[in-house]
């Protein structure tokens, strides 16, 4: 029974060279190059950039959830971040509910009902790495989520998340032209409505996670892997102080209504942004990584 115990103890915390997070670290490195390479736009096809922004962020959600809650358990987060987050774009799509009146352009690459592939995607990847930021900060341990982080993590990972929102809607509404807001905005031609109903999308999924693990146990990811997804989250906030317009925008942006925007201050924000309030989130995250010690239980629920 011992031995038993101890197989499925290393079965759910691999030692050693199981441990090395070389995947991780590549696609760590693909995101990377695509927020370089978005100083080349124009020159690199534009699917090929959007998705290197997607589809890396996406896989390491996958790979990185599975060390931490299984197969299982990752593939609930991304089936619950898709679903609610592709019901909340189409109905929005159609009726303007929870983020107001838009439409997609074809920068983003092929659609299913008028929402592109990617745009869903985009839930998946940097859903879960807001909700490990939260995770880390809130000093989230193995075993079940208990107590007041049952509802805190969620609240404070759709934070994390509209943040990211914040710091990239007006750049690739505006400059990137990816989507059109239909009726403009006050946020440099967004609505404050998108952002309200982006933050109740995120909270929806990441509470009906949190409601999951309530009976599952955590595995206790180590300070390596807590702090590979703060640095790729790290990575999207640095890699907004690295863009900038092409010549050809003229540098003024006119929304659906006419009211005119200075590109040069809609870049600014999205690095005010990056700078004051990603960042710091992710310093808070290092140093709560650090200090961070697991606790060696036995395999829970899977």
């Amino acid at each position: 029974m011992k031995l038993r115990r101890q197989a499925r103890y290393h079965l759910a915390f691999p030692m050693g060279n199981e441990r090395k997070p070389y995947l991780l670290l590549t696609l760590l490195f693909c995101y990377l190059a695509a927020r370089v390479l978005q100083l080349y736009a124009g020159r690199i096809p534009n699917l090929l950039i959007v998705a290197l922004h997607v589809l890396p962020p996406a896989l390491f959600a996958l790979v990185h959830g599975a060390r931490i809650y299984r197969s299982r358990g990752i593939l609930v987060f991304m089936t619950l971040a898709l679903g609610v987050g592709v019901f909340s774009e189409t109905l929005s799509l159609r009726s303007g509910i929870p983020f107001g009146h838009y439409r997609f352009t074809d920068l983003m690459g092929p659609k299913l009902f008028d929402l592109p592939i990617l745009l869903a995607l985009a839930y998946v990847g940097i859903g879960y790495l807001s909700w490990v930021v939260a995770f880390v900060i809130l000093d989230c341990r193995s075993g079940p989520l208990l107590g007041r982080k049952i509802v805190g993590l969620p609240l404070l990972a759709s934070f994390v998340m509209t943040a990211w929102d914040l710091s990239m809607d007006p750049v690739w509404a505006d400059i990137d032209h990816a989507w059109v807001w239909l009726n403009g905005g006050s946020y440099y031609g967004v609505p404050i409505s998108n952002f309200f109903g982006w933050f109740l999308t995120v909270y929806i999924f990441y509470q009906l996670f949190a409601l999951y693990l309530r009976s599952r146990a955590i595995i206790p990811a180590d300070t390596n892997d807590r702090r590979l997804a703060i640095v790729f989250y790290f990575v999207s906030a640095a890699g907004n102080l690295l863009v900038i317009a092409p010549l050809s925008a003229g540098g003024v942006f006119v929304d659906a209504t006419g009211r005119h925007w200075m590109i040069s201050s809609i870049l600014w924000v999205s690095r005010l942004v990056s700078i004051f309030v990603m960042m710091p989130l992710c310093v808070i995250a290092w140093l709560k990584a650090s200090r961070f010690r697991p606790r060696l239980v036995g395999a829970g629920h899977s």
